[in-house]
């Protein structure tokens, strides 16, 4: 928009007439007893519905008071834990069996999974053109943007994308689970070409590589990848393929299911949601505040200097001035993020005796010490604990991959979460979402436009 011409003065004038009479008094949520972000005084979530999916538990009720445990991650009565042990072990991808996992509520047998499989391949491929006329037309410099877009567009291409019978929102569910990954390797494909002026790479499909390899293979001008680095990234896929219908991805896709809007637009409005840096753009955040701890730190192994550095960030004298250590606290987790013990346990090994090892190391200082400093600086001894995106942006740098697709990455392994809520809520929903605000502005005369000053 800078390329129109309009005038300054009287857009100024608008913003501030706007901001003087639209700000509300935050003393008014308590009088009102409104529950800002849908939470409870207590930081637990007010509950607004029933799943069968997927249990987030960071703390229990004992005697009506709020009390911190060990993080768990449960899929359908599975622990992350079991599923992540028991794939690394026997050396076999995981990222499929986990979105079958989630759609259908059960475990795959060897056949069932491989005929899901077959399906996923079959739908890897964006439809003729799509790519041209989607994508390359209309680069964006960012690739969340252009996924959700590509959502939206793949509603053309189906002959009848209103059909809400459960066999064609699991069909559709499968397809875009599956394109998905290919709409983002193209889409960061042009943006390289158009605004990073770099070669384009377009690489057929590979029939014999699950998604974390396809990512991989696709993304690569050489196309090669270690073993090592694939499992890895199907690591990360598995533990951030779901987390319960309460996050605000989730949550949106079920709101805007409840609509009785399609598919594409729910799933769209998901990704969108998961752009915010609140939610999964926090991981670039913490990218970008590891960076800044490596230029304001000159000993990286000194637990004093580090904590003055925390203290500073706290007080909102250091980072980006909004006190937030990030990759530190969660909104269910108190004790420990199951994921975040997953990813570190990996990150560790994979960083051992490179150049990321000193990197790793300062996060788990970071991770260590920042606890300690919040309760000395903020007089708050709450529990806290490091969450997924605490080394995920690190985990991401060692595969090589662009900071530009961590939330992108974070998408094509969600929408299989966000497949299994929508299709729940369509099943037992049954009701548009929609919770009340309260309103405070006061009743007015109406003034005639000649009189007004």
């Amino acid at each position: 928009m800078n390329n129109i011409d309009y005038n300054k003065d009287v857009f100024k004038s608008l913003c501030d007439e706007f901001e003087k009479n639209n700000t509300i008094d935050p003393s008014l949520y308590e009088k009102y007893q409104v529950k800002r972000g849908l939470r409870n005084s207590d930081g637990s979530g007010v509950m607004a519905g029933i799943t069968n999916i997927c249990n987030v538990h960071g703390y229990v009720f004992n005697e009506g008071e709020r009390e911190p445990v060990e993080g768990e991650l449960i899929y359908r009565g599975y622990s992350i834990n079991d599923i992540v042990e028991n794939t690394t072990k026997k050396g076999r991808f995981g990222f499929e069996e986990t979105v079958y996992l989630l759609l259908f509520g059960q475990l795959p047998t060897e056949e069932q999974l491989m005929g899901f499989n077959e399906m996923l391949f079959k739908f890897r491929e964006l439809p003729p053109y799509f790519s041209e006329d989607m994508i390359f037309k209309a680069p964006s410099r960012n690739i969340m943007n252009k996924m959700a877009r590509s959502v939206l567009a793949l509603y053309s291409y189906e002959d009848n994308p209103e059909d809400q019978s459960i066999e064609m929102e699991i069909l559709r569910a499968i397809s875009i689970i599956a394109r998905l990954p290919s709409a983002m390797v193209d889409a960061y494909q042009i943006k390289r070409r158009v605004f990073d002026h770099e070669s384009l790479y377009m690489h057929p499909l590979n029939p014999d590589e699950c998604t974390a390899q396809t990512v991989l293979s696709t993304l690569r001008p050489d196309r090669k990848y270690t073993e090592e680095e694939a499992r890895l990234l199907d690591l990360m896929l598995i533990i951030h393929a779901e987390h319960g219908g309460g996050n605000n991805s989730t949550f949106t896709c079920r709101t805007l299911t409840s609509s009785g809007t399609d598919a594409y637009s729910a799933y769209a409005g998901a990704i969108g949601s998961l752009k915010g840096h609140r939610h999964g753009g926090a991981n670039f955040k913490v990218i970008n505040q590891l960076e800044e701890f490596k230029e304001n730190i000159s000993n990286w192994n000194d637990d004093n200097e580090i904590r003055d550095y925390l203290a500073d960030v706290i007080r909102c004298k250091a980072g980006d001035g909004t006190g937030l250590v990030y990759g530190m606290g969660h909104a269910v987790y108190t004790l420990s993020d199951p994921r975040a013990i997953i990813l570190k346990e990996h990150a560790m090994k994979l960083a051992e005796g490179t150049e990321f090892e000193k990197e790793f190391m300062l996060l788990d200082a970071v991770e260590r010490l920042t606890p300690q400093v919040f309760a000395e600086v903020k007089n708050n001894t709450k529990a806290m604990c490091a969450n997924v995106d605490m080394y995920s942006g690190l985990v991401y740098r060692m595969l090589k991959i662009p900071v530009e697709l961590n939330t992108p990455l974070f998408a094509i392994s969600r929408i299989a979460g966000w497949s299994a809520h929508r299709i729940e809520e369509l099943l037992n929903g049954k009701r548009i979402i929609r919770p009340a605000y309260k309103a405070i502005a006061k009743r007015r005369k109406y003034i005639p436009i000649e009189e007004r000053k």
